[in-house]
């Protein structure tokens, strides 16, 4: 108790130097968490357009599907996997849908895009297919309807009510199949994959267009109560699934290209803090070694009357002990209050596109604990640590060089 008495009296010797060096390492700390929960934020709304705009969070094909979007590989025993997916309890919701490669043709031009049959009702609860129209009216389950991209019915000169014909080769035979469509919405996804080559309509049309039966299907896209089901390869429902011929699949297996990005980000936040600690570990060190040198007289005294050189190390480990406790506090409250107001108002980004995906969202900061327990404890450590230098020099000061520098 004697020791930290000392410490703390050393620390207001020098309350310029000290306020410096708890603004240094406190800064820090608060810039540490800003960035973390940037870094969340980003994340999440990375996840977010990956997952809820189309493609869903887990999804079922026979296997060899999803190379070529071949029509004639296609899931026979839907009944079965739809009965399966019922019975499990950590699924929220899923639909089916039926794909193809078509030619689209207006009165003005032709497309060559993919054909997506969708059940109208049960894609309200997987993708945001309803919340991209921008014109016109959702999909009822009449067998004319159709709904397109904006800029595709840009480049076929087309509108709401307009005329379009769909060829495309029929699953099993190969032949070749034409199907007359109305646009009866145009969507705006914000992804130019989507907008640019894909159409929708009611599975059931699909399935006649392709000469497909009821129990015939592509795909199956899977939501789950707990997110993060989707993004474990051992989740039950998956090693049920998965045989020879069905493979079901999470986004972070349909999507390898924002996985990577994901742990590049967690990386990049490893790397922010190593910096912003390695400078501040440089500033403790700096801030120590003036104190030891103002104060080597003193040291040569109380080391010429006896006192041990571990007392004068734990002194100086003492006074790091007390910077970083007090930069703590700081750095944790503003970093409280820079995450409060990005995840209140969050942070523009302005229009920014990766992997054809368009993310024109403001990026919420996210809270989590570690930011207020595990970073704390690591700037404690650090500062601990660089004071480790500094606390021996001191420790191993000679009274009579100490007392001739002082002269």
């Amino acid at each position: 108790m004697q020791t930290l008495k000392l410490a703390f009296r050393n620390l207001f010797r020098n309350i310029r130097r000290t306020i410096l060096t708890v603004m240094l390492i406190g800064l820090s700390l608060a810039a540490l968490i800003a960035v973390d929960g940037i870094m969340r934020g980003m994340i999440t709304l990375m996840v977010e357009n990956v997952t809820s705009t189309i493609s869903g969070e887990a999804q079922i094909h026979r296997v060899g599907f999803r190379e070529n979007f071949d029509v004639d590989i296609y899931l026979e025993n839907s009944d079965e996997i739809e009965q399966t997916l019922r019975q499990d309890s950590s699924l929220d919701s899923y639909t089916t849908r039926v794909m193809s490669g078509a030619m689209i043709s207006s009165s003005y031009n032709v497309s060559a895009g993919l054909l997506y049959g969708v059940d109208a009702q049960r894609e309200r609860t997987i993708s945001k297919l309803e919340q991209a129209l921008v014109r016109g009216e959702y999909l009822s389950g009449t067998e004319s309807e159709l709904l397109m991209g904006h800029t595709m019915a840009e480049l076929l000169e087309v509108g709401l009510g307009d005329r379009i014909v769909l060829t495309l080769s029929e699953a099993g035979t190969g032949e070749l199949a034409q199907a007359l469509y109305r646009i009866s919405g145009i969507v705006d996804f914000g992804m130019r994959e989507l907008d640019d080559n894909f159409v929708f309509v009611n599975i059931s049309a699909a399935r006649k267009t392709l000469g497909m039966t009821d129990l015939q299907t592509h795909e199956f896209v899977l939501k789950f109560h707990d997110p993060a089901d989707a993004e474990n390869p051992e989740t039950e429902l998956f090693q049920t699934l998965n045989d020879e011929e069905t493979e079901a699949l999470g986004w972070l297996d349909l999507n390898r290209e924002i996985g990577l990005i994901i742990q590049l980000t967690e990386f990049s936040s490893l790397i922010v803090g190593a910096i912003l600690f390695l400078l501040a570990s440089l500033g403790v060190i700096n801030s120590m070694f003036m104190s030891i040198y103002e104060r080597i007289y003193e040291f040569g005294v109380i080391k010429a009357i006896g006192t041990r050189p571990a007392a004068i190390s734990n002194l100086i480990l003492f006074e790091a002990l007390l910077i970083a406790l007090i930069s703590c506090a700081l750095g944790s409250a503003l970093g409280y209050l820079i995450g409060l107001y990005t995840s209140n108002y969050g942070i523009g980004v302005g229009d920014m596109e990766f992997s054809g995906i368009a993310f024109d969202n403001n990026i919420f900061s996210e809270f989590h604990v570690s930011q207020f327990t595990q970073f704390p404890v690591y700037v404690i450590l650090l500062t601990i640590l660089a004071a480790i230098y500094p606390a021996r020099f001191a420790a191993r000061i000679v009274p009579s060089d100490a007392l001739q520098r002082s002269l």
